[in-house]
């Protein structure tokens, strides 16, 4: 098989159907299945006579633009190994991720930080010119082989690469119904950017493979204008960040009759935000959670809906269990690690260079636990679950309370070092909410040990380049234990 070859099967039954729109207020560019198909398999044409072979490894720095989608389904239609990457990433650290895949190529699109390595760099002007070279052939092979490399966010630590097989993309099916409740008579408005892993997949990657069609805002549109671009587009889903649900919320803007539904993922979705959302539109979000290694296995779905609180139910056909310390599987309603079993066809190869995992369970590095129905409430992650006065406390449980306020804006709860080896619990937020306010809050709805001490206000909160609160960079720039 190929995962190219699987994703564009639409355009042999449907070649001028809208694969692709990448909008603005004023001006549109449509790409048909059968455009986009000739412009990947020429691309791969391309590659291959920039001398690049099965197996080589692209690094993508590229911007957002469709030439993302393009050469990376074209890397992998000739056998190549694409890494994308985010356009936000400084020289130095890019420069630590070539380091660990070592490109035989990089394509780059213009003022996009480079790595200090010696791979040739192919300019996105020469990448583009290949979309009407003639079309490549699908090199085929065994669906356990190398497709593609991503890196992990590195919330916690140095970004891992992570290698994913071509099978990866036939596990995402478990979505279509398991999350998206997708048709192929969908118009999906992705919020997100090309070079993100979640716009890349959700937003591109399945819609195409059921011959839906995918709608992508320009560069540079305000997200407050996302509805009025939904709305002209007809888009039946929505799918964004949780903080792109807030920031809409807080926007005037007319329903979006086509609407069906959202879908939230990239960071925890709290249930203040869902209800508000429920609220204004009279449609549902639904939530799903995953990982580099896995992409998303547990979710919130038309059919069965997440109940409040929790981040939904297992994908049919996902193996889901909550393990004790010598892993084995705990009952409903106890606290461990989250973990899916590997087996799973979407479970990633291994990290490069390192050896692969064993056992029966792979273990996330969540911390959560399962009700007597399946559904699953997530915990925090292993790193940030914080202890108070010997108390366990999750991050989430925290946030939840805070974020009910209608002025917290995006909210982030972490433990603090202080002098004498202690910590402390402390909250950040960047809306108009009083400290005293927050504070009223937590001690109205959390037992005093998981209140936090200490209220920061910040304009921003500090994130990933996927998005994702760095919880990590917070309690590093605040911690009190250093004179």
């Amino acid at each position: 098989m190929n995962l190219a070859q699987h994703v564009l099967t639409a355009a042999e039954t449907v070649p001028d159907k809208p694969a692709l729109s990448v909008v603005g207020l004023s001006d549109a560019d449509h790409w048909s299945f059968s455009r986009l198909s000739q412009a990947v398999r020429g691309t791969a044409t391309g590659l291959q006579r920039a001398g690049l072979g099965p197996g080589d490894r692209l690094l993508m720095r590229l911007g957002n633009r469709p030439s993302f989608p393009v050469a990376y389904l074209g890397a992998i239609a000739a056998g190549i190994v694409p890494v994308p990457t985010s356009a936000q990433l400084t020289g130095p650290e890019i420069t630590r991720m070539a380091a660990q895949i070592g490109p035989a190529m990089v394509v780059a699109g213009p003022d996009i930080a480079l790595p200090d390595q010696p791979a040739p760099v192919l300019s996105e002007a020469q990448l583009t010119a290949m979309a009407d070279l003639p079309p490549a052939d699908f090199v085929q092979g065994d669906p356990d082989r190398l497709a593609y490399i991503i890196f992990t966010s590195g919330s916690s630590g140095r970004p891992r690469a992570v290698m994913h097989a071509h099978r990866a993309i036939l596990s995402r099916q478990m979505m279509f119904q398991g999350w998206y409740d997708l048709r192929p008579t969908d118009r999906m408005l992705h919020a997100g950017a090309f070079n993100w892993s979640f716009t890349l997949g959700t937003g591109l990657l399945d819609p195409w493979t059921v011959g839906a069609t995918a709608i992508i805002p320009t560069q540079g549109i305000p997200i407050e204008q996302i509805p009025q671009l939904a709305l002209r587009q007809g888009a039946t889903l929505l799918a964004a960040a949780p903080g792109v649900f807030r920031r809409l919320l807080r926007a005037s803007w007319q329903p979006i009759p086509s609407l069906r539904h959202g879908l939230a993922a990239g960071e925890r979705l709290d249930p203040a935000l869902r209800r508000a959302w429920q609220a204004r539109t009279g449609t549902d979000l639904h939530e799903a959670m995953g990982a580099s290694e896995i992409s998303t296995f547990i979710s919130g779905s038309p059919a069965r809906p997440a109940p409040e609180g929790t981040a939904g139910f297992p994908q049919p056909g996902r193996h889901v269990a909550v393990l004790d310390d010598m892993g084995r599987p705990l009952p409903a309603g106890q606290p461990g690690a989250l973990a899916i079993r590997r087996d799973d066809p979407g479970l990633f190869l291994g990290y490069l260079d390192q050896p692969r995992g064993s056992g029966d369970w792979y273990a996330t590095g969540d911390q959560a636990r399962i009700d007597d129905q399946g559904a699953i409430t997530l915990l925090g992650r292993n790193d940030d679950v914080m202890n108070a006065g010997g108390f366990r406390v999750s991050p989430a449980e925290v946030e939840d309370v805070l974020a009910a306020h209608p002025c917290a804006g995006d909210v982030a709860v972490t433990e603090l070092p202080v002098a004498g080896g202690a910590s402390v619990i402390a909250a950040f937020w960047t809306g108009t909410a009083t400290a005293d306010e927050l504070q009223a809050l937590a001690a109205e709805g959390l037992a005093r040990y998981k209140q936090p001490r200490n209220f920061i206000a910040l304009p921003d909160l500090p994130r990933t380049p996927t998005g994702k609160i760095n919880r990590r960079a917070l309690r590093e720039a605040y911690r009190k234990d250093r004179s």
